[in-house]
Order: C-alpha cells, then structure tokens, then sequence
C-alpha cells in the first residue's frame, strides 16, 4: 500500500480529472489525501468522506481573484499569475508542508498549477506527479512569446525563493519524475513533447455527484443535437454570445434540439429550465451523460468540456475567451476534430454556418472518431493510477537502499 497526496487548486476542472484517478487508487488498496484551499470544492468532487487537508487560498470568486471579463491575451495571462497563481502558491504552502507531515505520502500528484505542491515536494525530498489538467503548455504556447516566457520564469523563481528549495532548478510545471497528461497527440499535435517521464493518459472520467433532475423524455430521436457551454467559471463574460446561439439554434428548430447552459442566470427573454420547442435553457446539465446524446458541442474550448465531447466522439464549434483556451481550440482545429469561431463578434448566422459544418461534414465526424478512438485506447483514469503506482514502488526502493 502506498499513500498519494492530490495537490490541486479550488477549480473544478483541475479537480474532476484527478477524481477518476485518485478514485482508481483507492480501489486498488491504497491510502488517498488532498490539499486544497477550498476543501468543500474537493468533497463536492471526489465525495463527502475524501480525506482533505485545508490550505489557505484565494478561492475564484473572492475579492482580489475575480478577473475582469474584457481581459484577453497578454493581460488575462498577467492577471492570473500575479492575482491567482502565485498569490495561491504563497498562501497554499504552508498548509501543504503541513499535509506532507501528517499524511507521510510517499508521492505527491500535483496539478500543474498548484505550484506549492511541486515546490514544497523539491524542498521535502519527495517525488511527485504532474496532474497535466491542459495540454496547452505542451503544445508550444509560448514558442512565438520569448518575453512572455521569461516573465513565467522569474516569477517561478521569486516563488521558489520564498517557499521551494533555493537550490531547486525543475520547472514546477513539469515535474522530473512523471508527468501525466490528460490527453493524446491525436489531439495536442505534433509538438507533442515525449520521453520516458511523460505518459498521456486521455481524459480521466469518473462519475460526478447527481444535479438536477434532467427531462431526458424532452430530447427528440429525430433531431440533431447541440449542447452550448462555456463551463464553470466564464458565465461573467457569455450573455452576448449565448444569446447569439440561441438565435441560431432556433432558426434550425426543424432539424436541430439543443441544450443550452447558462449559469450566470436566465438569458433576457427567457426562464431558467423553460421548454422551449427547440432550446433548453438550465443552469447546469448532467455532462457526461448528456454528451452520449449530442450530435456537436459548442464551448470555449475549456480542455475538459473539448476531452470530454471528444471521448464521445462528439465534433466542436470552439469559442476561446482566455488562458489556455485559444490553445486547445487549435488543437480542435488542427485534428480537424471541429471549427473555429470569434468568441467576442461572431453573429447568429456565422454560428449557424459552423454549426452545419460540424453536423452534417463527414470529415470532422471522422476526425472527432479517430480523437475518441486515441483517447480510449490510452487508459485514462486507470493508465494514470498505473503509473502513479510505479513511481510510489521506485521510491520505496530507492528510500529502502538509502537505509531511511
């Protein structure tokens, strides 16, 4: 029996893909924990009985951590670290330190943005995993962006100043032990990076607590179907373009069903959960299940929400906002696997336009097919666990050899 530490930060899509794995683990006899600032978030996720050690920690939503809607680019990306990244590292690594003294783990598994895992496991001694929750950063993001890139880096190195060990050189992002990323080059592309320490496991799926009651006898068998979402944590920044997809979808009402979350409140004109004859409108849906049914999805090009419709194969409009979504929404693109659209200007009738494409062309049904056919094959929840295990045994032997 081995003991895993999950490090993550209170988002729910960094959280979820850890859950299928941590929840392998303990099926298979082994001791699991977490760190996070928003414990209730993980008990949310992984279950009501999930064994978390409270961190301190700017949680979304909090004055300080609620970043304005307008901000793009360079400006979202400075906002995120400076305001949320960092400052989440600063706060959260004491309560880790504390998590690695009482629960003893003997690896810790640590979200790619939850940097005081990492670091506080370098100054520890201890190996640890990368939870790779977007592939983004392995798709050369910033390969065009030299000034950028520094900029990440010396703000990692303040941080390592104060809470890692001085004399530590892994990036935190990247862990030198094992990095499982939660997705294929099927879809991240030939800029996949490879080598022995990294291991792409395709989407860990799990079940997820029951919302909701969904009105499945609603969905029509003979239409097509659309799911829009824009996940978790964009509703201040989507009431324009849901409506324009509403308009959209409506003029397709003969051929096309559609399910339309909006959990920033109802659209104007609309109530929550009202049956309308061609668009449902709720504040949150049952995903996976859901997605089984969907004919296409139309997103922000969030890495789970993408993962999660490709796993069903299941062909995308993308919409990035920010972050690492443009990024992923290449991906899409390039893999053929769906169509691109301008998050902030498109209209009603070039959605519809992208809408028909991904339905009704063969092609990005069949590269959406070839995708879920990646994905399944490459283990998923059950791969991670796998290699988890391994890197727990190589450290009990080489702590045995080194007589401690």
């Amino acid at each position: 029996m081995s003991r895993f530490l999950f490090v993550v930060p209170p988002l729910v899509g960094h959280v979820n893909p850890a859950v299928g794995v941590a929840a392998r683990l303990a099926a298979r006899g082994h001791r699991v924990a977490w760190a996070c600032a928003d414990p209730s978030l993980v008990r949310r996720l992984a279950g009501r009985d999930a064994h978390v050690h409270a961190c301190a920690g700017p949680v979304p939503g909090v004055d300080g951590a609620v970043r304005p809607p307008e901000l793009r680019g360079a400006e979202a990306l400075k906002f995120l670290w400076e305001r949320y990244l960092v400052p989440l590292a600063d706060a959260m690594a004491p309560g880790v330190h504390a998590a690695v003294t009482d629960f003893r783990p003997d690896v810790l598994v640590v979200d790619q943005q939850a940097f005081a895992g990492a670091l506080v496991a370098e100054r520890l001694g201890l190996p640890w995993a990368t939870s790779a929750t977007t592939s983004a950063e392995f798709a050369g993001a910033y390969d065009g962006l030299p000034k950028v890139a520094e900029w990440l880096r010396e703000r990692l190195a303040e941080l390592r100043a104060r809470v890692g060990d001085p004399a530590g050189t892994a990036d935190p992002r990247y862990s030198p032990h094992l990095l499982l990323v939660f997705s294929t080059p099927e879809l991240i592309g030939p800029q996949a990076p490879l080598g022995p320490r990294v291991h792409y496991v395709g989407p860990s799926l799990a079940d997820r607590p029951a919302g909701p009651g969904f009105p499945w006898e609603w969905l029509d068998p003979g239409r097509a179907k659309v799911l829009v979402t824009l996940g978790t944590a964009n509703a201040d920044a989507g009431d324009r373009f849901l409506a324009e997809c509403r308009a959209a979808l409506r003029e397709r009402a003969d051929r096309v069903q559609a399910v339309l979350v909006d959990p920033g409140g109802p659209l104007p004109d609309d109530d929550p959960g009202k049956l309308d004859k061609d668009v449902l409108i709720l504040p949150s849906v049952p995903q996976l299940p859901l997605l089984a049914r969907m004919d296409a999805v139309v997103c922000h090009a969030g890495h789970n929400t993408v993962c999660e419709a490709l796993w069903h194969g299941v062909p995308l409009v993308v919409a990035p906002i920010r972050d690492d979504q443009p990024v992923v929404a290449a991906q899409v693109v390039d893999a053929g696997a769906g169509v691109r659209v301008r998050f902030g200007k498109v209209t009603a009738p070039r959605l519809g336009e992208a809408l028909d494409r991904v339905l009704y062309d063969r092609v990005h049904r069949a590269a959406a097919a070839r995708v879920r056919t990646a994905f399944r094959a490459a283990g998923g929840a059950r791969a991670a666990a796998a290699h988890l295990e391994r890197l727990a045994a190589a450290s009990r032997g080489r702590r045995a050899e080194e007589g401690r």
